[in-house]
């Protein structure tokens, strides 16, 4: 037998063998004496209440009896029952006789060599099923004939759990407990998880669960021993929207196929806003957040844009307006502190400690229920991240990150065929970047079947058929199982709360038998973590400083401002260069129609003072010639002038 040991991470002496018993049959007192360094410290007598099946390995939790302090609270004491014969009657549960601390404890702690003489041959199958040496998490126990089989452990190896997996059930039978239970045990095996805590339950992770005597009662009789214990745990808000680090994403990196799933555009729209991208790439513009987009789809749509919207094949003016008023109705909900920088980088969800447990990324996201779309939409951009950013690693032996994708069904709702197709896509290559997805929905017709056939692991918890589609649904659940000695039409809905059939993949790639296995009690909390005490840790995180405050570089939307303050100021220095033109034209017009009138009327001056003098000499003239006696004058003259030239004279007319 060994010993742990009882100052853990604390200097201490050499340790003696605790305690080596056999208990060959029929022995029924065992006395105990515990030393520390050479000197015993605590004594106490136990008797055997019932059977040991098999051999097993005893628990026993021991405080001090002397009143010196202890730097825990309790030393673990592992003893090994060596049984002659797996037949006799041994303990299994021991109490105690004598006067010890009433904070003492003995639970049972059951071996990987469990004995199977006593189940049925279908539970020696399932159990040899589930029986494999390489590190693995447990799920919970088999249950037989309505009870837990203790002995019959029911695991998932580690290696396999990047071969990804479904859990699935009705609301109200226990997805989430087998998602934190899950959680804990792949932390402790130094694995990161990344989940997401849609109703806001999960934050007690990051506590330790609080016994009592119907959660004690349970761990008794699935041979669980429950300690309380917490996961190392940092929590993120999508945006800032709850408590938590902020995650954002830029526009560029989302990416218009994953935004078009948000806004429900329909396959033209999306193609179109993949053009709308690509001539943002082209044209130099960083899309970092909405309005950068928004800026980009009001440029084209400008006067300004036109010609280069015309320059985009298969682009129209009404679509691009079609989506600019889908993309304003989504920042009116809110959907600005979603998208912007810092940008999250992935890698700090693959963190461990320094005692080497792996990190629980919990993203809260209670504020976000009337908004599935964009909390699941985000998730996937996460798992693409992840793929484009990890190296290839292939088979390990254990996974760099398990995600858990809660509520998955969201995820799939309206989704068009380009954004299933790179769902498919990610979730078949991922695995071999070391990253397992397990999704958590209610149905596994919840998934689409390119997905659902990925999937390695299932655990289906109680399935429901009160409505025709309920019975439809349940009938193509039944038929994803792999053929079993169970009814699984009849078995689905008897399964109790907490109660699961598992199915997984053993550590050759095969698929296990088919399991009702009564799940593991959490050992964190089950309950919210109140925010009081999620606060201050949430303050202090070294990533907060990091992702806490948002930042506004120079993007899209101020390089289109520009361009178009720009322009605006250089229609408005055209505009004013024309007018300034247009005026100088109109001067000049009228100084030279005024020049032209005034020459006209020099000219016209010029003309006038000649005839005005003449006519006031010929009123002279006249003023002679008026008169008769220069008439008389005139007529005697003529006649001499014509007498003298012709030498006659005209006749006188008789």
């Amino acid at each position: 037998m060994h010993g742990l040991p009882l100052l853990k991470g604390r200097a201490q002496g050499a340790m003696q063998p605790v305690l080596e018993i056999e208990l060959p049959a029929p022995r029924h007192d065992v006395g105990e004496e515990i030393a520390v360094e050479g000197r015993v410290f605590f004594q106490e007598r136990f008797q055997v209440q019932r059977a040991l099946s098999g051999n097993e390995l005893i628990q026993a939790h021991l405080v001090r009896g002397d009143s010196r302090p202890l730097f825990l609270d309790v030393a673990m004491i592992w003893v090994r029952a060596y049984v002659a014969d797996a037949l006799e009657n041994h303990c299994d549960t021991l109490f105690n006789l004598g006067r010890a601390s009433p904070r003492s404890v003995v639970t049972i702690w059951h071996m990987s060599e469990p004995v199977v003489a006593q189940l049925s041959e279908d539970g020696q199958r399932i159990v040899q099923g589930y029986t494999f040496d390489e590190p693995s998490i447990e799920l919970g126990v088999l249950m037989e004939n309505d009870v837990p089989v203790p002995s019959a452990v029911v695991r998932i190896p580690l290696s396999m759990l990047n071969r990804h997996g479904l859990v699935a059930g009705a609301t109200g039978t226990g997805k989430t407990k087998t998602l934190q239970l899950m959680a804990e045990q792949i932390s402790a095996a130094g694995v990161p998880v990344f989940a997401a805590d849609i109703k806001g339950d999960l934050s007690g992770i990051a506590s330790p669960g609080q016994p009592n005597d119907k959660l004690l009662a349970r761990t008794q009789k699935i041979g669980q021993n429950w300690q309380p214990r917490a996961c190392p745990t940092e929590f993120f808000a999508l945006g800032g929207q709850g408590n938590g680090v902020p995650l954002r994403a830029t526009m560029s990196s989302f990416g218009p196929v994953l935004l078009s799933k948000v806004l429900g555009l329909n396959e033209v729209q999306e193609s179109s806003l993949g053009l709308v991208f690509h001539y943002a790439d082209q044209a130099g513009l960083p899309l970092l957040d909405l309005k950068d987009l928004r800026a980009v789809l009001t440029y084209l749509t400008s006067d300004e844009g036109k010609a280069e919207l015309k320059s985009i094949g298969g682009l129209s003016a009404s679509t691009v307006g079609v989506i600019l008023r889908t993309l304003i109705n989504f920042a009116d909900q809110g959907a600005e502190a979603f998208f912007g920088e810092p940008e999250f980088d992935t890698a700090d969800l693959l963190r461990v400690t320094a005692d080497r447990r792996g990190v629980v990324s919990l993203l809260e996201l209670p504020n976000l229920v009337d908004r599935p779309a964009v909390f699941s939409t985000f998730l996937m951009w996460l798992l693409a991240d992840l793929f484009h950013e990890l190296p290839e690693v292939g088979d390990i032996d254990k996974p760099k990150l398990v995600f858990f994708f809660d509520e998955a069904h969201l995820l799939f709702d309206d989704a068009s065929k380009a954004f299933l197709d790179a769902i498919a896509q990610t979730v078949r290559l991922i695995r071999s970047k070391g990253v397992g997805i397990f999704f958590v929905t209610q149905t596994p017709k919840d998934v689409p079947d390119d997905v659902l056939a990925q999937l390695g692991s299932r655990v289906q918890h109680q399935l429901r058929a009160h409505t025709p589609n309920d019975a439809k649904a349940l009938k193509q659940t039944v038929a994803t199982f792999p053929k079993s000695h169970y009814d699984l039409s009849e078995t689905l809905q008897q399964l109790g709360i907490g109660e699961a059939i598992v199915t997984v993949m053993d550590p050759d790639g095969a698929p296990t038998p088919v399991a009702w296995t009564r799940m593991r009690a959490p050992e964190s909390l089950m309950a919210p973590t109140p925010d009081e005490v999620l606060r201050p840790g949430i303050a202090a995180s070294a990533l907060m400083a990091r992702y806490g405050q948002p930042l506004d570089r120079d993007s899209a939307h101020e390089i289109l401002a520009r361009k178009l303050q720009a322009g605006a100021e250089e229609a408005e220095r055209e505009r004013l260069e024309k007018e300034a033109s247009a005026r100088a034209a109109a001067d000049e017009k009228e100084r030279q129609r005024a020049q032209a009138q005034a020459e006209r009327e020099a000219r016209a001056a010029t003309r006038a003072q000649p005839r005005t003098s003449q006519r006031r000499e010929k009123s002279m003239v006249e003023q002679i010639t008026d008169s008769s006696a220069f008439k008389q004058f005139a007529r005697t003259a003529g006649t001499e002038i014509v007498r003298s030239i012709f030498g006659t004279a005209r006749r006188r007319r008789r």
